[in-house]
């Protein structure tokens, strides 16, 4: 087997005996990057390899002397591209930042480094991470590894790409709009959405306001999943609400027999998806029912609509907040896109009665919610509507003969899990009709995060779709 086929935590185990070197494991990745980046365009940012092949040398000699910095000690890792990275990089997909290099790390960032991983570039992103979709004007599109003609999803399309391209051993994204989970589905590999507050950010502006979006770990397995995530996970004192971490490492496989799932299918009709989705999710679902665990379809739980009110207005008012200031400047408004001068917009005209409307419904259907989670030890949705679209497209504007009003609404499905915070993974479910991978949504009640990883254990045991069907690249 190839140095970049083995998980993450064989090569932190590996590295960490000495049966390989660090130069060993970064010389693989470099090679397999030099190969294959080229076409799936996934790293971005790269540094010089001389360097890192460096940096890999005194990880090394530090192991010889005694020290081992942790689990990702030596490990090439590439933050993605919204991620702050000390003396590397960092765009936000804009620009208006094509040449920025931050003085200092995000939070996520400096504990990636602290463990132990060599920084050797970063992941492409959309614009701002607006959109699912990887594409911006600094770096140009990423692309499939199933088909490079189709997009890798997004905003954490480079790093679901580079994981099915065995361009990276493990991976960080983020997600406040499905961007863990679509760009998973699109690339046959798990993405995790953690509670909100595991992960915490850096204190900014608007923390107290800012608790949709989250970081979160992606991987072709679930102790992999596990292992980034005991990394990056932890109260961060400066931001109000976090959650304490308990060890993720490895988890055992849950027992399914008796774990009840309830299936909310579409939403009654509100999610609408491409033909072939809903199917291949169910047939995803029976791997967990020839596991023993039940499977009931559910009707809507929540009005949709009422959903979609709250996410777009506190999405929106968030924005006007944070970018106002750049698009108050001429100059700088010019290189902003169409979505993120849209998005400032409507935020712009919010009355605070509208805002507070959102808010009592967000709450509402996290106490709705709640209830669910009395009856179900987990729900489960399809982690896209459509399957991958073509790269050249900004987005799809229908989905199985519905027009699609904004640059977002055909990833809607995503939001019932983030509007409440909860946290929920990304199963692979194999590949449809046209030979197109999926993904299915499996979530659970706040706080559940190693209980869901341990049942997505169980799944990954019985099918491994990222270790049977790697892409052809």
């Amino acid at each position: 087997m190839a140095i970049t086929d083995l998980s993450a935590a064989e090569l932190s185990r590996c590295v960490r005996t000495r049966e390989l070197s660090c130069r060993d494991v970064m010389a693989a990745f470099l090679e397999r990057i030099d190969r294959v980046n080229p076409a799936v365009n996934a790293v971005v940012s790269l540094r010089d390899g001389a360097a890192l092949m460096a940096e890999a040398a005194q990880a090394d000699a530090d192991l010889a002397g005694g020290i081992w910095r942790g689990t990702l000690h030596g490990l090439p890792m590439a933050p993605k591209d919204l991620v702050a990275t000390a003396g590397l990089r960092t765009t936000w997909g804009s620009p208006i930042f094509a040449d920025h290099v931050p003085v200092r790390d995000d939070l996520i960032a400096a504990r990636m480094r602290a463990a132990g991983a060599i920084f050797i570039g970063k992941t492409n992103t959309p614009e701002w991470g607006h959109g699912s979709h990887s594409y911006n004007p600094v770096f140009g599109v990423t692309r499939n590894p199933y088909d490079l003609g189709l997009s890798a999803g997004g905003s954490s399309g480079g790093a679901a790409a580079a994981l099915a391209a065995r361009l990276l051993p493990v991976a960080d994204g983020s997600d406040m709009m499905g961007s863990l989970r679509n760009p998973a589905a699109f690339c046959n590999v798990y993405g995790f959405r953690p509670t909100w507050g595991l992960v915490p950010g850096d204190a900014v502006a608007d923390t107290f306001l800012s608790t949709m979006a989250t970081e979160g770990p992606m991987a072709r397995n679930i102790a992999d999943l596990a292992l980034l995530l005991d990394v990056i996970a932890g109260p961060n004192p400066a931001v109000p609400f976090c959650r304490a971490a308990e060890p993720f490492r490895a988890p055992a496989p849950l027992e399914a027999r008796g774990v009840r799932i309830g299936w909310l299918v579409d939403w009654g009709g509100a999610y609408v998806s491409a033909p072939g989705i809903l199917d291949i999710c169910e047939a995803g679902l029976s791997v967990f029912e020839g596991l023993g665990a039940t499977v009931s379809p559910l009707p809507p739980p929540f009005p949709a609509e009422r959903i979609w009110q709250a996410w777009t207005t506190l999405r929106a008012m968030l924005n006007a907040g944070a970018k106002r200031a750049t698009y108050d400047d001429p100059v700088r408004r010019r290189l902003l896109k169409p979505e993120t001068i849209w998005e400032i917009e409507q935020g712009m005209g919010l009355s605070a009665a509208a805002v507070y409307e959102a808010s009592v419904i967000r709450s509402r259907w996290y106490a709705k919610a709640a209830q669910l989670f009395e009856r179900f030890d987990v729900l489960a949705l399809p982690s896209a509507q459509v399957w991958p679209f073509p790269a050249e497209w900004h987005w799809p504007k229908e989905i199985a003969g519905r027009r699609m009003d904004t640059y977002h609404r055909w990833m809607e499905v995503v939001l019932p899990v983030s509007l409440a915070g909860l946290p929920c993974i990304s199963l692979p479910l194999g590949f449809g009709p046209a030979g197109l991978p999926m993904g299915l949504q499996l979530f659970g009640p706040a706080g559940s995060d190693a209980r869901l990883l341990a049942l997505a254990e169980s799944y990954h045991r019985a099918t491994d779709w990222p270790g049977r069907a790697p892409p052809p690249v």
